[in-house]
């Protein structure tokens, strides 16, 4: 009789958000986010949800760029956790974890408000710092120019510039601060009405898209594994590779495929395992758990690559595919104006794309170039 009855009670609403620092998988602190619904008149624990972080400062970075980093990393954090205990805790109570829409709206919404609220606090500043520029600029009295001939510049060194122009890296797009609580929530959110609903979390939001129709098919995009870290500050020669990933192939499930990557990467392990020494695999992991090889040239990791899979009866190009992840914007040198691909190497935009066609004309496995070039000469 209880089970029967239960049908007809009120759908549970969210009661309570919860926002707390933890550390993720590599020890950075990062934003968990924690929802209470009332069920049957009881608070209840639906589920939580870690947003995943990422850190782009270089291990051999200075160490006041890494502590503003971790300064500015924990700032965010510490906002995002406010944000959830206070304004998004009071504004999402008592709706359905099932009413994503709605939900997202009002996210939405709130995170418009805290950007204008940033941009109004800047202006403010940027006009009090103008103001006191020209207040000191006025009380200081201005050194005259002696009088003569500036020097002409040399036409040739004029040209000689012109050529070594090359567009600028864009600026780095600002964050607004504690906006990781905006899609931390949202996921969380996402996440308890999928758990409401019994149904698995890509059905739940491919619902959403397909406003409830169930999709008669859901198409998964493929995996792609980082398998070598080609660490480019090494004092070995090659800079052009950062990453080489492992792509399996579309008839594969995602269990098979995992699979088949674990498998070259215990024969990487082996090959890469200096002979009759005893095993330091810790020394040749990055922080993300990927092998760390120092190359001295292009072909170096992509034959040892095909090595690894013909020792295990697997074939490139049709058993498992690759993709290389260039990072060509870290290569660029400024003063030259071109890339860095080996020490001492360098090579103009145009040369780069011929070297990227017969790199994949001699290694046609490769199916995927990854910041091939800086976006900005594209």
């Amino acid at each position: 009789k209880a089970n029967y009855f239960s049908k007809f009670s009120k759908a549970p609403v969210i009661c309570r958000l919860v926002g707390r620092k933890v550390l993720d998988g590599v020890g950075q602190p990062t934003l968990e986010v924690e929802i209470y619904c009332t069920v049957k008149n009881y608070e209840k624990r639906i589920c939580s949800t870690v947003m995943s972080s990422h850190s782009q400062i270089p291990e051999n970075a200075l160490c006041e760029t890494t502590e503003a980093d971790e300064k500015e990393r924990n700032d965010a954090v510490n906002t995002a956790v406010e944000w959830v205990n206070e304004s998004l805790n009071t504004m999402l109570r008592d709706l359905k974890p099932t009413d994503q829409c709605k939900v997202d709206k009002m996210l939405g919404e709130y995170f418009t408000k805290k950007a204008e609220e940033k941009k109004e606090i800047q202006k403010q500043e940027e006009e009090e710092e103008a103001a006191a520029t020209l207040a000191l600029t006025s009380s200081t009295p201005s050194a005259t120019a002696l009088p003569g001939k500036k020097k002409a510049a040399k036409p040739g060194k004029k040209v000689a510039a012109a050529e070594r122009m090359i567009p600028p890296a864009e600026p780095v797009e600002a964050v607004l601060c504690g906006s990781s609580a905006i899609g931390g929530t949202s996921l969380a959110i996402a996440k308890a009405g999928a758990t409401i609903s019994h149904i698995p979390l890509y059905l739940h939001i491919a619902l959403l898209k397909c406003n409830q129709d169930s999709p008669k098919e859901i198409t998964l995009p493929l995996p792609m594994v980082t398998l070598l870290n080609c660490e480019k500050f090494s004092p070995a020669k090659l800079k052009l590779v950062k990453e080489v990933m492992l792509i399996p192939p579309v008839q594969l499930s995602r269990k098979q495929g995992i699979e088949r990557v674990l498998d070259i990467q215990k024969e990487m392990m082996r090959l890469l395992e200096p002979p009759g020494k005893a095993p330091q695999v810790l020394k040749r992991m990055s922080h993300l758990g990927c092998l760390i090889m120092e190359c001295d040239n292009l072909e170096q990791p992509l034959l040892l690559m095909q090595t690894a899979c013909n020792n295990i009866g697997l074939e490139l190009g049709t058993d498992i595919y690759l993709a290389i992840n260039c990072a060509a914007h870290e290569l660029m040198d400024y003063v030259k104006g071109k890339y860095e691909i080996l020490t001492g190497t360098f090579k103009s935009p145009d040369e780069m794309v011929d070297m990227y066609v017969e790199l994949i004309n001699k290694f046609p496995f490769i199916i995927a170039l990854i910041d091939p070039l800086r976006k900005e000469v594209r």
